[in-house]
């Protein structure tokens, strides 16, 4: 009887351990959220897929979709890994739920993440839209401080939602989009490295609010409706200082070897450098139509190469940014690497002190064919911005296509 007990004993703790399932991914449309300050949580939108090797996620922010296929399953753990970005998502999953961070290791940054499955919502609002942020917007950030900003916000609104950009002097606050709830305008975006919230109120004309990146930082911001407004010259920022003519500099590639601007590849041709990081959704933006451009404009006469400034902490771990950037978007030129360990403007300049500064990732500097610089861009309004990325390719187009001629 005693073996009796211990073999029905048996069989329930056998039955029991198969009833303990491993959770599978659900596949649909899931609700993502990431906790900023004071409180406050940014949502997001993004569905789970089945591909051929494995799971596939798609983020959505207005018109960009973000595609992710580096999604790493072990029993209920999970790890969604950026592409091209440091960036992954750790966590824990069932069915409907899935909780963990957002996590940058050379930032020794982490932001609570939780989402839930069959949830296609962003914002709720809980009144009806009392007003109309549609147009443009004359913006200021961080107002009577040192830091202050000048800004442009570009909406459209249809009903309670509203999509567009933030653009400033250095790039675009990515693809936004949200709601207007009663006097209030809420507007969030993950683009797989910035995790950016914009919540205001319209009193009078007038918006006032906040902007939230991620949990490490926020600031006030202000505006007012002004059609006709329109941000500095991008091509008036950022100039050779007194006493420069040329830009030099002598950095390493992927395989150890110093490039500089006297080497033989870039005698007697239009050369244009992309100061950038790989860190950058601006820089990926900016990667991504130099790509393109020289597929499409391929000229015997036009060399680019990018000098990279990296926040990874070693060399080795910047490098492997680097490498899995040119891989993922099929860079062909050469990414050099100008700095690691740290991304700050200030330690960059010290490494072009040719420049009056360097104000934004990405500046583009635009040399002919005699060495001289002939035009340098601060800064890049991407596809988020709409007519202006449109307006910036043709010029772009046409101002390359002068240089080569000459």
């Amino acid at each position: 009887m005693k073996n009796l007990g211990f073999l029905l004993l048996l069989l329930i703790v056998m039955n029991s351990c198969k009833d303990q399932t491993v959770p599978s991914l659900s596949a649909g449309t899931w609700r993502g959220t990431m906790e900023v300050q004071d409180g406050q949580l940014l949502p997001f939108n993004f569905s789970i897929g089945n591909g051929s090797e494995g799971y596939i996620m798609e983020i959505y922010n207005a018109d960009e979709v973000l595609s992710i296929d580096e999604i790493i399953i072990n029993n209920d753990s999970i790890i969604i890994k950026m592409p091209v970005f440091e960036g992954y998502i750790s966590g824990r999953f069932t069915n409907s739920i899935i909780e963990g961070n957002f996590i940058k290791e050379s930032l020794d940054r982490v932001v609570p993440f939780t989402a839930n499955f069959n949830d296609s919502t962003r914002f709720v609002p809980s009144k009806a839209a009392a007003i109309n942020v549609q147009g443009n917007w004359e913006a200021v950030f961080s107002k009577g401080t040192e830091d202050a900003y000048v800004a442009k916000g570009i909406f459209k609104q249809d009903g309670e939602k509203v999509t567009g950009t933030i653009r400033t002097t250095t790039g675009d606050y990515r693809y936004l989009e949200g709601v207007v709830d009663g006097d209030s305008l809420k507007l969030s975006t993950f683009d797989g490295t910035h995790v950016f919230l914009f919540l205001a109120r319209i009193n009078d004309g007038i918006m006032n609010g906040t902007f939230y990146s991620g949990n490490h930082f926020q600031e006030p911001f202000e505006a007012v409706p002004n059609e006709s407004y329109e941000l500095p010259d991008a091509t008036t920022l950022t100039y050779l200082n007194e006493g420069y003519e040329r830009v030099n500099f002598s950095f390493p590639d992927i395989n150890g070897n110093l490039i500089t601007l006297d080497d033989h590849q870039f005698q007697d041709k239009v050369v244009i450098i992309q100061i950038m990081g790989t860190w950058c959704p601006n820089c990926l933006d900016e990667s991504k139509f130099l790509v393109e451009y020289l597929k499409e404009n391929s000229q015997d006469d036009l060399e680019v190469i990018a000098l990279a400034f990296e926040y990874a902490k070693t060399e080795e771990a910047a490098f492997k940014g680097i490498n899995r950037l040119k891989n993922r978007l099929g860079i062909s030129y050469p990414i050099l690497l100008a700095q690691y360990g740290s991304s700050d403007k200030k330690t960059a300049n010290e490494k072009l002190p040719m420049l009056n500064h360097i104000l934004s990732y990405p500046t583009t500097i635009f040399i002919d064919k005699e060495s001289e610089v002939r035009r340098i861009h601060t800064g890049f309004n991407g596809p988020a911005t709409g007519e202006t990325y449109i307006e910036f390719k043709q010029d772009f187009k046409e101002f390359v296509n002068s240089l080569i001629a000459e």
